[in-house]
């Protein structure tokens, strides 16, 4: 696991990562592992429930959908079979906690999964994995093996007479599989696409049984708590969000990695406290939290307590748990194109308001980002974006315009420098760029001449020299080279 600093953390879901040998079943068990099955298996299935509940626990795949409610449901809803799914087909660019999670304590998955089935009567479970993260795949299924070696899955557990195992489920990479409706529709052999709810999975899921869907770090509270006791676990947090929440620390910041924090630390604690900052003395500008369909937040945001309701009302979201930072040299406007072209990709194409509308919005973000956007593409953008929020068909989709419109309302100002004054303020959009030389530092050192790939540099020797807007493909190259900061990029 990649560990930054303790500075304000505090490890539940990761508790045993990088403290236990992940492939052994007695190490896990020497910090109390499958202590908490036990437990369970001696309280009533209503018991287990009620605990979950009690503690506070909420979906940590990006829902935030009450844990113990959940189960709740599928507990009442009688059937001849239920089926539990862990959900580890982890899509967010540059986010692991999952993967981490599995290959450094699968263990806590695979009993948590047991506790989960032992609650809403299920006897069989299957974890849904994307097939490239080969070394949590051979780790938990090592991690199953013993466990039902040992009698710890499979029939009569504990002699209790409950009986439960888990399979494994392979998932190809699709981002909207992260999606409990689609994933369910993979593990069957369909196309992953999301269905209209109601019914919902805790009602008629997997082979249109009763199927509670949680993802890794959900399940990986659950053995803390049933050990600790839900008074514990509820006592950390916010009023409305309890625990901790693993976030994957990525892009201009110091120290990148994975941090576990309780829910109720600010940004400014994340990103300079444990985050150290922005490197070489850069200025903070902005964090994208939620992954891909999340928002963007600025200066103004950095005191905000991070839980799932403040968030929401900041034009972003928790997500899994991906934190991607920005320095002052980030334009706004292509970050938002960035994110929109990852969805526009993993569209499933099912609903017309994400296949279409996400190939719409890019095309104005490319329009503006090369100097050809208006006023009116603007309101165009707006009036799009809040038209997909409300019309796509799954979550996926309805948080796809995200980062559109939160950086619309934090950095209006660069849209509007972008089709106003055909500037990009932070210097990124190529279209927008102009590279001229100042001859008063310029010695005619020639290097700029001997870098530019399309010679549109000339002067003499030790001579300033000039470029040639109408040739210059605005590379940077000749910026880059330049020892005495006489190129200059507007």
């Amino acid at each position: 696991m990649a560990a930054t600093t303790d500075i304000k953390q505090l490890r539940i879901a990761t508790r045993n990562c990088g403290f236990i040998d992940p492939e052994s079943l007695d190490d896990y068990i020497a910090v109390r592992g499958y202590e908490a099955l036990a437990k369970a298996l001696t309280m009533t299935p209503a018991e287990v429930v009620e605990i979950i509940k009690v503690a506070g626990l909420r979906g940590r795949g990006g829902g935030g959908f009450p844990t113990g409610v959940k189960w709740g449901i599928a507990l009442s809803n009688a059937a001849d079979q239920k089926y539990i799914v862990c959900n580890a087909d982890e899509g967010d660019p540059g986010a692991f906690m999952d993967r981490a999670v599995l290959e450094g304590d699968p263990h806590s998955v695979v009993e948590a999964m047991a506790i989960g089935g032992y609650a809403i009567g299920a006897t069989l479970g299957a974890v849904y994995i994307r097939a490239e993260y080969p070394l949590a795949i051979k780790r938990l299924r090592k991690a199953i093996d013993d466990a039902r070696a040992m009698g710890l899955l499979g029939k009569n557990i504990f002699g209790s007479g409950f009986d439960f195992d888990i399979e494994i489920k392979y998932g190809a990479g699709a981002f909207v599989c992260g999606e409990e409706t689609a994933l369910i529709k993979s593990m069957e052999g369909h196309r992953g696409e999301p269905v209209s709810k109601p019914p919902f999975p805790a009602q008629s899921g997997y082979w249109a049984k009763p199927t509670i869907v949680n993802n890794v770090e959900t399940f990986a509270n659950v053995p803390a708590i049933i050990i600790k006791g839900a008074d514990w676990f509820a006592g950390i947090g916010t009023a409305t969000s309890k625990g901790t929440k693993v976030f994957a620390l990525a892009g201009k910041i110091v120290n990148v990695g994975l941090i576990e924090v309780p829910m109720g630390t600010t940004l400014r604690e994340v990103i300079f406290d444990i985050g150290g900052g922005c490197p070489d003395g850069k200025e903070f500008k902005a964090v994208q939290t939620g992954g891909p369909s999340g928002g963007a937040l600025a200066n103004k945001d950095l005191d905000v307590a991070i839980d799932y309701e403040s968030l929401i009302a900041r034009k972003s979201m928790m997500g899994s748990g991906g934190m991607v930072v920005m320095d002052e040299d980030d334009c706004m406007v292509s970050v938002a194109k960035f994110f929109l072209d990852f969805t526009m990709d993993e569209t499933c194409g099912k609903c017309t308001p994400c296949r279409i509308g996400s190939k719409r919005l890019y095309e104005i973000l490319d329009k503006i980002t090369k100097g050809h956007g208006t006023k009116a593409d603007l309101a165009r953008l707006k009036s799009l974006s809040d038209s997909i929020k409300d019309t796509a068909l799954c979550g996926l989709g309805q948080t796809m315009p995200n980062p559109i419109l939160s950086t619309m309302d934090t950095f209006g100002h660069e849209y509007e420098a972008h089709v106003t004054q055909k500037k990009c303020p932070a210097h990124v959009c190529t279209a927008m760029l102009t590279y001229t030389i100042n001859p008063a530092k310029c010695t005619g050192c020639t290097l700029c001449t001997k870098v530019c790939p399309v010679e549109c540099i000339s002067g003499t020797k030790k001579q300033p020299h000039v470029i040639d807007a109408s040739k210059c493909i605005k590379c940077g190259a000749c910026y880059d080279k330049c020892k005495f900061d006489s190129i200059i990029k507007m």
